[in-house]
């Protein structure tokens, strides 16, 4: 499908120019009669609360049993992100997780416990799926809070976690199909943030643009990516994914937890690590306000110390949705508001505060592909909820590669 950038970006500019803050945040909810009339109203009854990004719907169950029945909070939040880490149909997170450039899936987490004020972190791990745990386990048994790359691996097998072979058939053949077309187009060079950095010319990258996805799809079957996955690995080729699962837990108690796990930003280069397992940008948790957490674009997160500028923001009397507004504004800021620029980044918040408060935060109204943005919440009634937005449409989704040519 053919796409003008240039006319997304002008319509994007016309309704956003006054930075629109969506209400739906404030909707009224009444599903029976002790429940609160908005969510920015202090819960009048005592359950807990789970906040997640989208993929964290079908596990939020799982956690809110782990609470119902009086369970630790971190180990409520880990019920609900292992699930994604251990599917192979997840390709953002764990087992199946789509690779760096070499081919090789990179791991990253971190996660904070509420009631001890204890973190542990760990990032650039190979062969450790469910390295939710790992951050777990550093927090646990050791004095320090981040360990990385193979030190990380050898803790991990010093504590038992298995070795795998987090490379499924689907990911390494999506991952040879971006090697085989778009790998000069890689992330060295300038990124979008730097002055040096030059958007490819758009009406010469239309010309060839469907050629190049009927030479994708003949060299996707080729490779042997069954028809129904065949669009979408090259969706993944075209528009790299940063896909990550944040998931944050009160308890009836007030006691709450947070944690961030991802395979981070597919075909990066190796080492790179994003906001996932950066105490304050992906993850934050402080026991006298609130939790917060982050999906999107890391690198934009970490610049702004995203989790954390959020939570203390709550701290500051700012509702969860208005703390989330706050902190997306200031990635705006980083780029002048430019809207040419920031069409290409995209990000989710999820906010909750220790009275069960909470919010989902989006820099814009809707997917690539045009689905409502939305997050997961479990309070005793599992559901997806709209986000918040900071700007309303589409975005294009990561920035072209600093080398973008022609195929």
């Amino acid at each position: 499908m053919k796409f003008s950038r240039r006319d997304f970006i002008a319509s994007a500019a016309l309704t956003s120019a006054g930075l629109a803050l969506n209400a739906e945040g404030q909707e009224t909810r009444a599903t029976d009669g002790q429940k609160p009339q908005t969510k920015e109203m202090a819960r009048a009854w005592k359950r807990p609360v789970l906040i997640s990004s989208g993929n964290g719907l079908a596990t939020l169950d799982a956690g809110y049993e782990t609470l119902r029945r009086g369970g630790d909070t971190l180990d409520g939040v880990m019920a609900v992100i292992r699930g994604p880490e251990d599917d192979p149909n997840d390709d953002s997170v764990g087992y199946g997780g789509l690779p760096n450039e070499e081919g090789v899936v990179e791991l990253d987490a971190c996660c904070m416990h509420g009631p001890t004020r204890r973190a542990g972190s760990v990032a650039g791990v190979h062969n450790i799926k469910n390295v939710s745990q790992l951050s777990k386990a550093v927090m646990e048994h050791t004095g320090h809070v981040m360990l990385v790359g193979e030190g990380a691996e050898r803790f991990a097998y010093a504590h038992g976690f298995a070795k795998d072979n987090l490379l499924t058939e689907r990911s390494r053949k999506t991952w040879l199909l971006w090697k085989e077309t778009m790998s000069n187009n890689d992330w060295w060079g300038a990124g979008l943030a730097d002055p040096k950095f030059k958007f490819p010319d758009e009406q010469s990258a239309a010309e060839w643009h469907d050629e190049r996805l009927r030479k994708m799809d003949e060299l996707a079957q080729r490779l042997g990516i069954e028809p129904e996955f065949r669009q979408l690995a090259i969706r993944r080729v075209l528009e790299p994914p940063t896909g990550t699962i944040n998931c944050s837990a009160v308890n009836e108690k007030g006691e709450m937890s947070s944690a961030t796990t991802t395979s981070g930003l597919a075909w990066k280069i190796p080492g790179r690590a994003g906001d996932s397992p950066i105490i304050g940008a992906g993850c934050y948790c402080d026991q006298d306000v609130g939790a917060a957490g982050a999906t999107g674009n890391g690198e934009e997160n970490i610049k702004v110390a995203g989790a954390h500028t959020m939570v203390e923001n709550m701290r500051h009397g700012m509702s969860p949705e208005e703390a989330g507004l706050d902190a997306m504004k200031r990635i705006a800021r980083n780029y002048n508001n430019d809207m040419k620029k920031l069409a290409y980044i995209q990000m989710i918040f999820y906010v909750l505060r220790k009275d069960g408060a909470y919010a989902g935060v989006s820099m814009w109204s809707q997917s690539t592909s045009g689905g409502e943005r939305t997050f997961a919440v479990h309070d005793g009634e599992k559901r997806r909820e709209k986000c918040a937005f900071l700007f309303d449409g589409k975005p294009l989704g990561w920035p072209p590669m600093p080398t973008m040519r022609k195929p």
